[in-house]
């Protein structure tokens, strides 16, 4: 919970209303908005307490790809107090999720390598328009 509201506290910093879900939301930890409500996204967040090189996501990170819903994967580094935020589309998690299996378990991740070019992009959210209906 603490990436949630940590990623909650920076979209409220950069304008956008954000409320958390409750916590058997399928794929959304974060219902967020911007002022006009003329767009709307689902947040994902995945965090480590410690910084590591991958998050784990879940089998349906492949199969959830939507323009208007986006993932943060967020590094916590208690050490230095400071936190690596990547917000990735949707679709580029589904694209390079990767599937590691063992004798009794199935691990699907998205390495920090993939991510690198989405840190701290929060601009991702206003590329991510929902298509919208015009009046006659």
């Amino acid at each position: 919970m603490q990436g949630v509201f940590l990623v909650a506290a920076e979209m409220a910093a950069r304008g956008l209303i954000v409320s958390p879900t409750s916590r058997s939301a399928f794929g959304a930890d974060l219902l967020v908005t911007d002022e006009t409500c003329g767009r709307a996204y689902s947040v994902q967040v995945k965090t480590n307490g410690k910084p590591a090189s991958f998050w784990l996501v879940g089998r349906n990170a492949r199969k959830l790809a939507a323009r208007s819903h986006i993932y943060v994967f967020v590094n916590i580094d208690p050490r230095k107090g400071a936190h690596e935020y990547y917000i990735v589309p949707s679709g580029e998690v589904a694209k390079r999720t990767r599937i590691a299996r063992r004798p009794r378990s199935t691990w699907y991740s998205f390495r920090r390598d993939d991510a690198l070019s989405y840190r701290d992009r929060w601009s991702v959210l206003i590329r991510a328009k929902v298509p919208t209906h015009r009046r006659a």
